[in-house]
């Protein structure tokens, strides 16, 4: 199934987004962000039972909380952490409620950048040992992997985008799971009930930010990957634009899978259902 993403939707409701999307026809809806709304889950299984062809997806900062922080279950600081790890339960339990299939959120950061930070250049600040985030990181997906199957959600880990501009900066990786041999390690040591949703745009940014071949992981992390995040940037940040017939992606993307997500940040519908059609008509045809 080809979903939309409500995650460019910055300046509305989720609630009013789904109207908006239900209103076009678009009823295979990715929950992503947005603002808080106190009865959002109530209007969430109003639509459900309204509107029986609709099919939610949650995504990592969902439902969004009353607080903002930044979700991070690599983190040391144990308030981060310990937030972290109860909203993505809250989100497990809605995609119970929901009958979504997967829970995706993004893997860990090594460190903990500020809600305005996130999307543009990170100032500096202590940067934790990649190898206690990445140990804090395994053991709480695993404590979620048992919650999740507790739920009948499937769990999916997202791909970090590392941008040109923060490589500099820090002079160092500090994302978890950008490359292809800590996603592969990471997807080693996790829970075996735990898959991936790849960003190819991460992917196209995060390759050349670290200097690996994207092909090489789609090829390598294939075993687990269970759906994708499709949109399109210049290699240098994760701008989200409109893809093409051209885009690089296209020949290398598994086929059958019932999770492709449109996550090109527009808010004209007419362009988002333009972009579903050349998805669907991408994924129909043979590539060598």
């Amino acid at each position: 199934m080809i979903y939309i993403s409500t995650g460019g939707f910055k300046d509305k409701t989720s609630t009013e987004v789904i109207e908006k999307l239900i209103e076009n026809k678009i009823f295979a809806i990715e929950l992503s962000g947005g603002k808080y709304e106190s009865n959002l889950i109530n209007n969430l299984k109003e639509f459900k039972t309204a509107f029986k062809e609709i099919t939610l997806q949650v995504h990592n900062y969902f439902p969004p909380p009353q607080h903002p922080f930044v979700f991070n279950l690599g983190s040391l600081n144990k308030d981060i952490s310990s937030l972290s790890f109860e909203h993505a339960k809250k989100s497990i339990a809605l995609a119970s409620i929901l009958g979504s299939k997967y829970y995706s959120f993004h893997a860990g950061f090594l460190i903990d950048p500020s809600v305005k930070e996130l999307g543009k250049r990170i100032k500096q600040k202590e940067i934790y040992k990649r190898k206690d985030s990445k140990e804090v990181f395994i053991k709480n997906v695993n404590q979620l992997a048992l919650f999740a199957k507790e739920n009948n959600v499937k769990l999916l880990i997202e791909n970090n985008v590392l941008s040109k501009n923060n490589y500099e900066s820090f002079k160092q990786n500090i994302l978890l799971m950008t490359d292809t041999i800590e996603s592969f390690e990471i997807m080693n040591e996790v829970n075996k009930d735990v898959k991936m949703l790849v960003d190819v745009a991460h992917l196209k940014v995060s390759s050349k930010s670290l200097n690996f071949d994207p092909i090489l992981f789609l090829k390598k992390l294939d075993p687990w990957i269970f759906g994708y995040h499709l949109s399109d940037n210049n290699g240098e940040k994760d701008s989200n634009d409109s893809m093409t017939e051209k885009s690089w992606f296209w020949p290398y993307l598994k086929k059958g899978l019932d999770y492709y997500t449109i996550e090109v940040y527009k808010s004209n519908l007419d362009l988002l259902k333009d972009q579903k059609a050349l998805t669907k008509r991408m994924l129909a045809e043979s590539f060598i």
